[in-house]
């Protein structure tokens, strides 16, 4: 994976850092979701680069290799704005001021809060398979509440870090396989949830998004705070996202003052399943 590819830790600040990064054009900072690494990127982080752009795939904090924080009682630790301060932080080291982020999953919450914390930073805006935490929990129903259990679930103190480590393997079965991933990406994503230190931090990520993150969007909201830049919402056709929302689209409305988008056909982990759709789309949205 990631052949040419600096792969190097960087102190970030308040952690250090895993990082691949190569390229020499505009810069793109690719952000993966749970329970991912920065390694789910690895079919499309090359075809970026040879196209011309400078791509940066961390692994975000608690996540894979880098440094796990101190956890505190509001599970502030692990919200989006603080990963979002790293990613920030570790962009600017690398020598790219402003830049274009791409988020999945959790790490499209990263990506929100980066570009509502740091307009001036944030070129434009790629946000893959989610809406906002806050738009999430505000259309809680029984649907949402039977197929996204693990959000409440995971939230609860010490239980999910007992069941999730007697056996990561059977846990995330159903959203890893080795033939789908490749090889190499799947050994690393075993290698992460079966450290205890990875798995916790997982879990105060989603810890986080009930709390601190969530009040930090509803009070974006209130304040009238939208994105300022160009945003590109993604979501995959066999995922989720329209039978729980319709035109998930619209909601993304709410937030971006330029936001357009469109289904991709794959399951939730495009990056993996449909990388050469994924990366034209990016293409045609970043060029």
């Amino acid at each position: 994976m990631f052949e040419g590819f600096v792969d190097e830790r960087i102190d970030a600040g308040e952690v250090e850092l895993r990082v691949r990064h190569a390229g020499q054009g505009q810069p793109i900072l690719l952000v993966h979701g749970h329970p991912r690494t920065g390694s789910t990127w690895h079919r499309v982080a090359p075809q970026l680069v040879e196209h011309g752009f400078t791509v940066v795939c961390p692994d975000m904090r608690g996540y894979g290799q880098s440094e796990k924080a101190r956890i505190v009682p509001d599970h502030s630790q692990q919200s989006k704005r603080a990963v979002a301060n790293d990613l920030v932080r570790l962009m600017e080291i690398l020598g790219h001021p402003t830049f274009s982020v791409v988020g999945h999953d959790r790490g499209c919450y990263v990506a929100l809060r980066m570009a509502l914390d740091h307009p001036d930073v944030v070129g434009r805006l790629v946000v893959l398979d989610g809406v906002p935490i806050s738009e999430a929990l505000a259309r809680c129903d029984a649907t949402f509440a039977r197929e996204w259990f693990h959000w409440f679930f995971f939230a609860q103190p010490d239980t999910p870090e007992r069941v999730i480590t007697a056996d990561p393997d059977a846990w995330y079965a159903s959203k890893a396989r080795p033939d789908v991933m490749g090889a190499e990406n799947y050994r690393e994503f075993r290698q992460a949830i079966h450290d205890p230190a990875t798995v916790r931090a997982m879990l105060e990520d989603y810890r986080a998004g009930l709390g601190v993150d969530r009040e930090h969007e509803e009070a974006d909201q209130r304040a009238g705070r939208i994105i300022a830049c160009p945003t590109l919402f993604l979501w995959s056709s066999r995922d989720d996202m329209e039978s729980l929302y319709g035109d998930p689209l619209a909601i993304w409305r709410r937030w971006a003052a330029d936001v357009r988008g469109h289904s991709i056909e794959s399951g939730h982990h495009v990056a993996e399943e449909n990388p050469d759709d994924l990366t034209a789309a990016l293409l045609h949205f970043l060029a």
